[in-house]
């Protein structure tokens, strides 16, 4: 069952998707040429704790850090390590969350290590803007899918693919509820959007084939012909009008 958000309960989700937003803005700060993934991990746990927050990721299922740090080929659920240390080109999905008041925040970026190649930097771009492109979309009485249309139109556009085997999906008490949220169409599927409903949009994008395989004991998910991935996530509130995006760090910036 989809849960609709009460006005109070929306307002603990702002709070937790603003602590979430502002530790993927401190990992992204922290993606530089000899850094480990682990140093970021652990920067971004301790900011999340100093807020009075638990990383909703570490321990769920089984997952033992409190980012996805996902470098290069590597699409979503990458596991921080001393030994992964980032190098000049790499590009880098941080996927954080974080627990407070009750309720979790949930978002994504892809950073750029240094100076990247054109076409990586392009696939990072068109994955961000693909999500605007589908929350124009996210108004009541409209459909998931159509949200999922508009990120699939705007990413092959450019030539490049969006993964089909991991959605986006609720966001609440919990940090994955119903519904999903694909993002591809076709338009006028799915649960219909409903003011109150939160939601967390997440475009995972691939620079060649969208077929993904898994790695590292079923956690690591990387692309089958290991092209370059990229990944943009916010949380987000239907709402009568445009959806208000809930992992807003509060200093302008997204």
């Amino acid at each position: 069952m989809i849960s609709l958000k009460t006005p109070e309960e929306i307002e603990k989700m702002r709070v937790a998707g603003r602590i979430t937003a502002q530790a993927r803005a401190l990992a992204g700060s922290m993606v530089k040429p000899g850094v480990s993934t682990y140093e970021i991990d652990r920067e971004v746990r301790r900011f999340i704790q100093s807020h009075g927050a638990k990383p909703s990721f570490l321990g769920l299922y089984g997952f033992p850090a409190s980012i996805c740090a996902s470098v290069n080929e590597c699409v979503i659920h990458g596991i921080p390590s001393k030994k992964q240390i980032l190098r000049e080109g790499d590009i880098v999905s941080v996927d954080v969350g974080a627990f407070i008041g009750g309720f979790h925040g949930d978002c994504a970026a892809t950073f750029l290590c240094g100076a990247v190649d054109p076409k990586a930097q392009q696939l990072v771009e068109v994955t961000r803007q693909s999500f605007f492109e589908g929350i124009k979309l996210a108004r009541p009485g409209n459909r998931v899918r159509d949200i999922g249309a508009a990120v699939q139109k705007y990413v092959e556009s450019f030539g490049f693919s969006v993964v089909r085997d991991f959605v986006g999906h609720g966001v609440g008490r919990k940090m994955h509820e119903p519904p999903e949220v694909p993002n591809y169409g076709p338009a006028g599927h799915g649960a219909r959007l409903t003011p109150g409903m939160v939601i967390a949009v997440e475009p995972m994008v691939c620079a060649g084939d969208y077929h993904v395989e898994n790695l590292d004991g079923n956690w690591t998910t990387v692309t089958v012909d290991r092209s370059l991935a990229a990944h943009y996530e916010n949380t987000i509130l239907i709402t009568q009008g445009e959806a208000e995006i809930l992992t807003d760090p509060g200093d302008g910036t997204l």
